[in-house]
């Protein structure tokens, strides 16, 4: 019996708003990007070696080989078209900015089957200042975001689909992207392994539900041509086969290279020998903005600052936590697919971090839960019982909150010490 749910809108105009929705958060995004004209935060880092990778000849050593390649070798691209300053260094971020936004609003189609609940979804998450600060930055993390959201979208969208074996290969090859961008895009990839395999694991046992109904999330009919080759395929191969042709352009096809490469990223990715950092702090602390990461601090004449803090809108994050417990209510006591799926990829991508080895953490390692938790919200807001306006309401609260916390988020804008104390509510803060 195939899944009874509802159908996705319309293809075409999905596509529209799609594109409509990357072009509008792209030139938002563009907005003041070229300021500051220096290097702010880690991007001492990640330009140096890119530049180092555009060199006629590749010096030594290596610079940041800690991390893959792709991430650098995008911003490399950037700076040959644009040239090697501030717009070349940070232009695309703000592409992967927007496709970020996209695949929220591609998850929502998935998840609510209705264009206004995914469109709100898409608000929500661009109103939250983590993807806002990190999609104007030349750091790796909003590749990896923008790719493995492009991936969960796909295995969404996959999911509800009898065969799901092309969307669910499309997501294989973004989490290998993800990867090649930086190891953490290997959090979702292992999530959505976990939940095959556990849909695997009950029908192999032939679970039935006593009272079983259309939007369980698991079911025993469930994908009845996807075997375990393509699983393999899907899930292993393809992000592989995606995530080294990353390193080809550096390392050439030489195999005893390219596991001297991964050997060293773990290496320096798994060691708790690492100094403290002003900014650190540790995974419980994230969803509660307990540690920000101030990326630019600029005192300027007349009182004036210039600053960049990776803190993220207080009134999309902590409202979400209320919604993550309701979305994990459902899951487990309504056994609905949409909750199953929603919390998989929050707790899954918050919750990994829990455990590494490493001890030097910093919030913006929650982007990609955070950026999840949005869909928990309009899940919550578009429940039945209550009013429709209710979600839209939200959508103006969280968008104030952005602009509030706007002066602080980019350069640009500016703000005086007396609005930046007043946005400081907590000394932690600071």
């Amino acid at each position: 019996m195939p899944l009874d749910l509802p159908a996705v809108p319309k293809v075409s105009r999905s596509a529209v708003i799609a594109v409509a929705i990357f072009l509008v958060t792209h030139l938002v995004l563009l907005i003041g990007l070229t300021t500051p004209e220096k290097f702010v935060f880690d991007e001492v880092h990640y330009v140096p070696a890119t530049r180092q990778m555009l060199a006629p000849a590749m010096s030594q050593p290596m610079l940041n080989p800690m991390h893959p390649p792709l991430g650098k070798e995008l911003i490399a691209v950037s700076i040959a078209a644009f040239g090697d300053n501030a717009l070349g260094w940070r232009y695309p971020a703000t592409l992967f900015g927007a496709l970020a936004i996209v695949a929220v609003y591609l998850c929502g189609l998935a998840l609510f089957a209705a264009q206004g609940p995914a469109i709100a979804a898409a608000l929500i998450a661009g109103c939250n200042q983590m993807l806002y600060v990190q999609a104007r930055i030349a750091m790796l993390d909003i590749f990896a975001l923008g790719f493995g959201l492009l991936a969960i979208a796909a295995f969404m969208h996959g999911f509800r689909k009898n065969p799901p074996h092309a969307l669910f290969a499309l997501a294989g090859t973004l989490f290998g992207c993800a990867a090649a961008c930086k190891w953490s895009g290997l959090f979702p990839l292992g999530i959505c392994i976990v939940i095959v395999a556990m849909i695997r694991l009950m029908q192999g046992w032939h679970t039935l539900f006593a009272d079983a109904k259309p939007g369980d999330w698991y079911r025993p009919d469930l994908w009845p041509d996807f075997r375990l080759h393509h699983v393999v395929l899907c899930f292993t191969l393809l992000p592989a086969m995606t995530y080294l042709a990353a390193f080809v352009p550096l390392y050439g096809a030489s195999l005893p290279d390219l596991i001297e490469a991964q050997r060293r990223i773990f290496a320096d990715n798994t060691t708790t020998a690492i100094a403290g950092h002003t900014y650190m702090s540790a995974w419980p602390s994230w969803p509660l903005l307990a540690r920000p990461v101030w990326f630019l601090f600029d005192k300027g004449a007349e009182d004036n600052v210039s600053a960049i803090v990776f803190l993220g809108n207080p009134l999309v994050l902590w409202p979400a936590l209320l919604a993550l417990a309701v979305v994990l209510r459902d899951f487990i006591v309504a056994r609905r697919w949409d909750a199953f799926l929603i919390a998989g990829f929050y707790f899954g991508s918050w919750l990994a971090w829990a455990l590494l080895p490493r001890t030097l953490g910093f919030i913006y390692y929650y982007l990609p839960a955070a950026t999840v938790a949005s869909l928990a919200l309009v899940y919550v807001l578009r429940r039945d019982g209550l009013p429709r306006w209710l979600l839209w309401a939200y959508v103006a609260v969280a968008a104030a909150g952005f602009a509030a916390m706007l002066p602080i988020s980019a350069a640009f804008v500016g703000t005086s010490m007396q609005t930046f104390n007043r946005l400081m509510l907590f000394q932690s803060w600071i």
